[in-house]
């Protein structure tokens, strides 16, 4: 459910939305998504000052807490 979210929020940002890869790590409490997107867009997904990052992360948050989970998002370049 999660990694659908954000690709969904992902793709609708980015120039290369083909280049989304959402890589999901599970743990016993908690889930670990790792993002990747192309160099380019990386900008467009953090966002200034890192706040496209936290409304995204935000999202996540209120999403996994109806499960009882955790969601932390990693992006990586």
């Amino acid at each position: 459910m999660e990694k659908e979210l954000v690709e969904f929020i992902v793709t609708a940002l980015v120039q290369e939305p083909d280049q989304v890869q959402v890589n999901v790590i599970e743990g016993e409490k908690s889930t670990i998504l790792e993002l990747r997107v192309a160099e380019a867009d990386l900008g467009k997904v953090i966002g200034r000052h890192g706040r496209i990052a936290k409304a995204i992360r935000t999202l996540l948050a209120a999403s996994a807490s109806r499960n009882g989970r955790r969601v932390a998002l990693e992006i990586l370049d």
